[in-house]
């Protein structure tokens, strides 16, 4: 009997290989996007394309407003930080961090997985090649998995035992990007970028963008990225 899994996609480059790992794992994916008041929005309809290319079994959309809490350049008029040297960060956490968004995502994810009565959970966290989200860490992924198996129904009776999996926490952006067009990923279809013009082609300087053209770069795979300039 195929297996159900909830695979949250942003419409972005590393949910999009976790979603593909998920299939070729033999799941029957179940996708999950969020309309969250981002700015780059247009990452949504990457999702449904990708959904529909992946072949999820179902593609859910949900609507929630983390614009009214604010705190991020993502949700609030704040600027995206443009061409900053990654290769030199200190520790503060960039104000493209979203408070409490993976916390949120999952939540849902694990309430969708509970009706599905689905014991995975897939999120392309990683902690290698990202911007310093503090919700991208290992540690985290761990404890909130604990949280899950005491919070739910599925979990206290013993019916389930969730798992939430990262396939893509221990990788660089260029093995996500090996990984993800061995299993044949069109990435031309995702949008990774956090401040992308109407027509969803990516500004080239924001964190997301330098570190999926590096991504590229050292995969040697071209760069099917569509950018304003």
């Amino acid at each position: 009997m195929t297996r159900n899994a909830v695979v949250l996609l942003s419409g972005g480059l590393d949910s999009a290989t976790c979603l593909a790992i998920a299939r070729a794992e033999g799941f029957a994916v179940h996708t999950m996007a969020f309309r969250y008041g981002q700015r780059h929005a247009v990452e949504l309809t990457a999702a449904d394309r990708i959904a529909s290319t992946l072949g999820a079994a179902s593609h859910t959309v949900v609507d929630i407003d983390l614009r009214a809490f604010g705190g991020s350049a993502l949700t609030s008029d704040i600027d995206v930080p443009k061409d900053r040297d990654l290769d030199n960060q200190d520790e503060e956490i960039p104000i493209t961090y979203v408070p409490a968004r993976n916390t949120i995502f999952l939540s849902f994810a694990l309430a969708k997985a509970e009706v599905l009565e689905a014991a995975d959970i897939f999120i392309g966290v990683n902690a290698l090649d990202y911007s310093g989200y503090p919700d991208c860490r290992p540690d985290y992924i761990a404890a909130y998995e604990k949280m899950a198996n005491l919070a739910t129904r599925a979990g206290v009776t013993g019916a389930t035992h969730l798992k939430i999996h990262t396939p893509l926490i221990d990788l660089t952006k260029a093995e996500i990007i090996t990984r993800g067009t061995a299993l044949g990923v069109d990435y031309g279809q995702t949008i990774s970028c956090y401040d992308p013009d109407p027509e969803g082609r990516a500004c080239g300087h924001c964190d997301s963008c330098l570190l999926r053209a590096k991504g590229f770069t050292e995969a040697d795979v071209p760069d099917p990225t569509r950018y304003q300039d």
